[in-house]
């Protein structure tokens, strides 16, 4: 996809750090989604073409790839950790799940992240999940996992929280704007762009006035894919479905749509 259809950014130099870490994916990179999973046909959750996808961006080859499960933003639900525990088996990952409820489930979290071919975030509540981080320090070790190559990727909530802000439903039925997310990509954020009718016209408020930057939304199914911060392709697990990329005119917003490429269904 031609680089001058988005607003690129530069590139981000990995930070220094006193591990020694083999990076995966070539450079920083992060898969934002609206979708990622599906129901399976003997299991609850099959993990669907994105998350997939993301374990293809990272590089990994010659072992099972290893995948680290956050659910934060539904409260580290059980029922789920489980569900995403059985998508993994099927689909042949080393799942590790990073619970932060009621306490660390992990000894050693940096050390977890960092040795992840794939990070993937859950949808839920981005206000709680970016509270939460913020208090475990979970947000630099993201960044350092980031920079080290570990792919960053996620849904709904899991993929607002690398960006500016967005509109969520974090605070109740009525969509309202954040702007604490993690920044570590330059742009606003959109999911769940075409099903939920209300993100499509705050989206446009909030860029029209200065609240967000460049926005960049997702459709039900598709995915953002990153280097650095560079947007670099859209992909989507689902046919006839679109991202957009919103910027300011003056007073008011102007959405372009970019096609997906199309991944490989998932048996």
């Amino acid at each position: 996809m031609p680089r001058n259809r988005f607003e690129a950014g530069r590139g981000v130099a990995p930070a220094p750090t006193s591990r020694v870490v083999i990076m995966t994916a070539p450079t920083p990179t992060i898969l934002a989604t609206s979708g990622g999973h599906r129901t399976g046909g003997r299991t609850m959750v099959t993990f669907n073409s994105l998350v997939h996808h993301a374990v293809e961006l990272s590089g990994a080859h010659g072992r099972r790839p290893r995948v680290m499960y956050v659910g934060t933003a539904i409260g580290d639900a059980e029922h789920f950790t489980s569900r995403m525990t059985e998508a993994a088996r099927v689909a042949g990952f080393d799942l590790t799940p990073l619970h932060l409820f009621p306490m660390p489930n992990l000894d050693d979290v940096e050390g977890a992240v960092l040795d992840q071919d794939v990070v993937w975030v859950m949808g839920g509540s981005v206000a709680n999940l970016l509270a939460v981080w913020r208090v475990h320090g979970l947000d630099r070790v993201m960044r350092r996992a980031w920079e080290a190559g570990v792919v960053l990727s996620g849904v709904s909530a899991g993929s607002l929280c690398w960006f500016q802000g967005g509109a969520t439903d974090s605070f109740g039925p009525e969509l309202r704007p954040v702007t604490n997310t993690l920044g570590f990509l330059p742009y606003g954020n959109g999911v769940h762009y075409d099903v939920d009718r209300g993100r499509r016209p705050l989206t446009h408020r909030l860029v029209a006035d200065g609240t967000l930057p460049v926005a960049h939304c997702t459709d039900d199914g598709v995915g953002l894919v990153y280097r650095g911060t560079e947007l670099v392709e859209a992909v989507t697990e689902v046919p006839g479905k679109g991202a957009y990329i919103v910027t300011r005119d003056g007073n008011a917003a102007v959405e372009e749509r970019i096609e997906p490429r199309r991944l490989p269904a998932v048996p």
